[in-house]
């Protein structure tokens, strides 16, 4: 109201003014002696008309500044006190409001910063995938799970697994489900989600990929242990009698003489064949215990190549390996591990030996291989190899369980064993691709 009330009072003194002028111009024009008043009052005039037509104009300029600035997303523009006659207000106006559009804008952009903060330290890798099929890795988790990725369309996923490759390709529908993904050449489960997004009317997608693979195998892994504490701790309280009395049977008949009753001797073989069946049970039972245990991992930095001489030298000692030629393969050779020594010595000294039995049995000339290679996402892959007749593809979801063994006296111990000890290394442990024979790599 202050500045409407201003205005009209400093239009209507200009307008008078012009008015009076005009008037003055006319009046001199029926005199013919009055030529210097004339030339005055048409100056006065001439100003007056200026005067206000720059007045009127300042409101125009003023609001055309103002529409400029918010054109350009300049909110760096001052609008305050004028010249007076009622623009003061209109500036602070324009000034108060160019403020709190710099206030909101800078609200924006640190909003703006917290939400991009926290997609890039999202631990799910999210990918923004275009109408026309071209895919962003749009956080640091995408960036570091897809680091080898070749190019940015949807085709240069497939290394990852083709169901990757569908569920970019989803169109517009909504997905969240679990999909094999290959990871550092190691198949893992993965969840996958997808989301339809519209951005400036462009239709995009957002899929987020996190690998469950470590989270799963540990729950399977934690699901089997109590299985088999429950199982061991019951079969042992049923077995214990059960040796006690036949180990006791056992030496009672072998001080009986069957000279003279044939029955009696059938009766000692039986009896010491059950002796000995039942402490081989409990020696299985006992064996099993140990995996109901969690490893404990005393984790630490450690130079690779000394390591796997040591495991070199202990492989030639054994039974096994006395006969087995070991290939070892160390990129960089000056690596490093970060793990438990000793626990992952067990896994890969257990592997060894199990490829060179297998070598052995399946050739004449029967070879391992022990390759620790650095990844270019920084992880490490341990692969033991061999010759042998290799895994029928129908056993590789079985040879970790437990209780599960295609060797003749096995316990099923070992494998479920060393994906224990990886698990808990935070690592994966899986069937690679050779040309022959068995490839376990560990990715830690």
């Amino acid at each position: 109201m202050g500045f409407e009330r201003n205005f009209a009072v400093g239009f209507g003194w200009r307008l008078l003014l012009l008015l009076a002028a005009v008037g003055g111009f006319a009046l001199a024009l029926w005199e013919p002696d009055l030529r210097a008043a004339r030339l005055l009052a048409g100056t006065l005039a001439i100003g007056a008309v200026w005067g206000l037509w720059h007045y009127i104009g300042r409101t125009n300029r003023e609001v055309a500044r103002f529409v400029e600035a918010l054109r350009y997303g300049d909110f760096n523009q001052g609008f305050g006190r004028t010249a007076g006659g009622g623009f003061d207000e209109l500036g602070l106006a324009l000034g108060d409001a160019m403020r709190q559009l710099r206030a909101e804008r800078a609200q924006a952009n640190e909003e703006a910063r917290v939400h991009a903060a926290l997609a890039d330290e999202s631990p799910a890798a999210l990918l923004l995938v275009d109408d026309e099929g071209r895919v962003t890795l749009s956080n640091k988790a995408a960036r570091k799970l897809f680091n080898r990725l070749a190019g940015t369309r949807i085709a240069d996923f497939a290394p990852y697994g083709a169901d990757l490759v569908s569920a970019l390709e989803g169109g517009g529908a909504a997905v969240r489900k679990v999909v094999p993904l290959r990871i550092d050449n190691i198949v893992q489960r993965a969840m996958v989600s997808r989301a339809a997004l519209d951005r400036l009317g462009r239709q995009l997608a957002i899929v987020a990929v996190q690998p469950i693979q470590h989270e799963l195998s540990a729950v399977e892994l934690a699901a089997q242990a109590d299985l088999v504490r429950v199982l061991t701790h019951e079969i042992m309280n049923s077995m214990t009698p059960v040796v006690s009395l036949a180990e006791s049977a056992a030496r009672l008949i072998a001080e009986v003489s069957a000279e003279h009753d044939p029955a009696i001797a059938d009766a000692r073989i039986a009896i010491e064949t059950l002796a000995r069946r039942a402490a081989g049970i409990m020696h299985f039972v006992e064996a099993y215990r140990a995996f109901s245990r969690a490893p404990v991992v005393d984790r630490r930095i450690f130079a690779a190549a000394p390591w796997a001489e040591e495991l070199r030298r202990l492989f030639a000692a054994s039974d096994a390996g006395r006969d087995v030629p070991l290939d070892l393969t160390i990129t960089p050779s000056d690596g490093t591990l970060d793990a438990d020594p000793d626990l992952l010595a067990q896994v890969a000294i257990n592997l060894l030996k199990n490829g060179a039995e297998a070598a052995a049995a399946h050739t004449t000339a029967p070879r391992v291989s022990l390759a620790i290679q650095r990844l270019p996402g920084g992880r490490t892959m341990i692969a033991v190899g061999d010759n042998g007749p290799g895994i029928a593809p129908e056993l590789a979801a079985e040879i970790f369980l437990p209780f599960f063994t295609t060797k003749t006296g096995g316990t099923g111990v070992g494998l479920s064993l060393a994906r224990r000890i990886i698990t808990a290394h935070g690592g994966t442990i899986g069937l690679g691709q050779s040309g022959g024979g068995a490839l376990f790599e560990i990715v830690i």
